[in-house]
């Protein structure tokens, strides 16, 4: 009853954060549109897990009312990223990409494009998720010692592998941007190379690799690295941001694969 208390608490805290910042400012039907557009998405979940309870499992709901208060909890932050990216995130990422553009710097505007990768991707909350994971079925196979300092070594190291990846697939990106290279020839002969590594790559590495390219395009790494790529061919002449802004998050999701493979190649 606490913990239910607690989290109506909090409910109520956000709905009075709520009303006072965007109806003072004239944002509120601005957001309450985005909170209808977020339960228009959340609607066709709802629906196919309210069949299968009622319909197929024919049991009534547990907690109904930890549920409900969940179910609001989670339209709230969705609606709230969603309003936060368009207000925050894809301005920023935008607006960095054009000023580097114009400032002229390559090594900078390169510096810069690997930063955001690391960064962005070594807090991905889904990847540290399944590094801890990986850690622990590699601790129980006996890939590595059964202890929590190998855990957390394992754990660090595949992390900042991916994020190390997705930095220097970035750098690969804006280079493309820059240079007008065809983006099909990159990513064919990126595909080439994955197959190629795992032909002899350890076999317990190969799922984890697959998946660490499919955990790196989540919450975070996306938002600012699509902003990244569409700012950047907006700003060059002769480059169109439809055709040459987006492709970067495909590099994202490849380059991972292969460097996770060669880590763990290494520690084999």
């Amino acid at each position: 009853m606490f913990h239910l208390y607690s989290i109506k608490v909090i409910a109520l805290i956000i709905l009075r954060i709520i009303f006072i910042t965007f109806f003072m400012n004239n944002q509120f039907f601005v957001f309450f549109k985005a909170l209808l557009g977020s339960c228009k998405d959340l609607l066709p979940i709802i629906l196919v897990i309210a069949f299968f309870q009622f319909a197929v499992l024919q049991q009534p709901m547990p907690n109904v009312g930890d549920i409900l208060v969940g179910l609001v909890l989670v339209i709230l932050g969705l609606t709230f990223f969603i309003y936060g990216l368009e207000m925050g995130l894809f301005p920023i990422g935008e607006s960095m990409a054009q000023a580097f553009a114009k400032k002229g710097s390559i090594s900078w505007l390169l510096t810069f494009a690997f930063c955001l990768g690391f960064g962005t991707t070594v807090a991905e909350p889904s990847l540290i998720a399944v590094a801890k994971e990986a850690a622990i079925v590699a601790a129980s196979g006996g890939i590595i010692a059964d202890t929590i300092e190998s855990q957390r070594s394992y754990a660090n190291g595949l992390r900042f592998t991916v994020a190390f990846a997705v930095g220097f697939a970035i750098v690969v990106g804006v280079l493309r941007i820059l240079r007008g290279w065809p983006i099909q020839y990159l990513i064919l002969g990126g595909y080439v190379v994955v197959v190629l590594i795992t032909m002899i790559a350890p076999s317990w590495i190969i799922g984890i690799a697959y998946d660490s390219g499919g955990v790196t395009t989540s919450t975070i790494t996306v938002p600012l690295v699509t902003a990244l790529g569409v700012g950047l061919a907006s700003s060059i002449k002769g480059r169109n941001p439809m055709i040459d802004g987006f492709g970067l998050i495909a590099f994202a999701s490849l380059t991972p694969m292969i460097f996770v493979m060669i880590y763990g190649m290494v520690i084999n």
